[in-house]
């Protein structure tokens, strides 16, 4: 007989109850609701998330089969399918994403000042970047990608020290990235560590007026006209390091600054790489390590996909679906910030952590 408290309880402690219920004020979820609230309707979310469940159903009878412990899980309710199909279909999905950007929040302030992997700088580093999560055309045909596939884009700001997402966004599969670089707002002082697909003047020079840095890879086509170079100062990786302009005209309107373009060469592979910053006076050796930082991103979309169960939407029909794809999706940006909520020593009171607990935490912890 368990004389203590279920873990899962203990973390659903953890989300700050007053904050949720503020997101959820904000969009009146609770509005003509008699029993199944937002909050129970986060629970199962969170509670199917957490063990691995694949459908909607798959949950409904794991709860059911545990009916007797539901109060104690933090249910006041019995939860039924169909109940929980009609809050999918209903349910304003900005609630789970407003208050993932709170967790988001809360998870980097617990990290400031605490040793981190990265590079040695005392800037803040963030990676842009996107990823593809592929779905079944003949399931989801709304989400049509190409002729033969379907897919979904999610859209992520990395803070590279920490681990910790400072933005989240789900679109269709065709949104291009540079959609999203527009609507951003830049921290002065901080660097933005970007592919080249980012690569848009307009927009780089908009980080240089905020006060921002960027770090991005400059494409094959680029035009730059040098006018001196910096002394490479022993760095074996640095083929060039010059300071100049764009020579294109369009290209030299929207930016028209100086520029920094280095070029390295990999030892190994013999590959060459350019990268374009706004930073002149930082070493091109530091520069290069900011930009192979940037692989920490494609760590994190690949942590998110095999452990957090992105692919695993629970409803078909394209008007639930897009609510749900935005739940769902920011769900397990939810439960990824529980994880260092969790591991902090003043909030970890997991006496007998499952497996599951644990092995999201051993790996989380390998990301960052």
């Amino acid at each position: 007989m368990n004389h203590g408290r279920y873990v899962f309880t203990q973390l659903m402690d953890l989300v700050p109850r007053y904050e949720f219920n503020k997101c959820t004020n904000r969009y009146k979820g609770n509005s003509r609701v008699r029993k199944f609230s937002c909050w129970q309707h986060f629970l199962c979310l969170s509670f199917g998330q957490v063990t691995f469940r694949e459908s909607l159903r798959d949950i409904v009878v794991c709860l059911q089969s545990r009916e007797r412990q539901l109060y104690h899980f933090g249910f006041r309710t019995a939860v039924t399918r169909s109940t929980w199909a009609d809050a999918n279909r209903q349910r304003n999905w900005r609630i789970y994403c407003d208050f993932a950007q709170v967790l988001m929040a809360r998870a980097r302030q617990r990290y400031q000042g605490m040793p981190h992997k990265g590079p040695d700088i005392d800037h803040t580093v963030y990676a842009l970047d996107a990823s593809l999560v592929h779905l079944c055309l003949n399931v989801f045909p709304w989400t049509k990608y190409r002729q033969t596939t379907a897919a979904v884009k999610m859209h992520s700001l990395l803070d590279i020290h920490h681990g910790i997402p400072e933005f989240f966004c789900v679109t269709d599969g065709l949104t291009h990235d540079m959609a999203i670089l527009k609507q951003l707002f830049f921290e002065p002082g901080a660097f933005y560590v970007m592919d080249r697909g980012y690569m848009d003047f307009a927009q780089l020079y908009r980080i240089e007026r905020s006060g921002a840095f960027f770090v991005i890879r400059a494409k094959s086509s680029l035009r730059f006209k040098r006018q001196y170079s910096r002394p490479k100062s022993g760095q074996q990786d640095i083929v060039c390091d010059q300071i100049g302009e764009l020579v294109v005209h369009g290209s030299r309107k929207a930016y028209p600054v100086k520029l920094r373009r280095i070029k390295a060469k990999d030892p190994e592979t013999g590959k060459a790489t350019v990268l374009l910053t706004n930073h002149m006076e930082m070493e091109a050796q530091k520069v290069l390590l900011l930009y192979r930082s940037r692989w920490k991103m494609e760590i994190f979309f690949r942590w998110i996909k095999q452990h957090l169960g992105i692919k695993l939407f629970w409803g078909e029909r394209e008007c639930r679906q897009i609510a749900d794809s935005g739940r769902h999706c920011h769900l397990p940006d939810c439960c990824n910030c529980h994880l260092p909520l969790s591991n902090s020593t003043k909030n970890a009171r997991y006496a007998k952590n499952p497996e599951r607990l644990c092995f999201l935490q051993s790996t989380y912890k390998s990301t960052v």
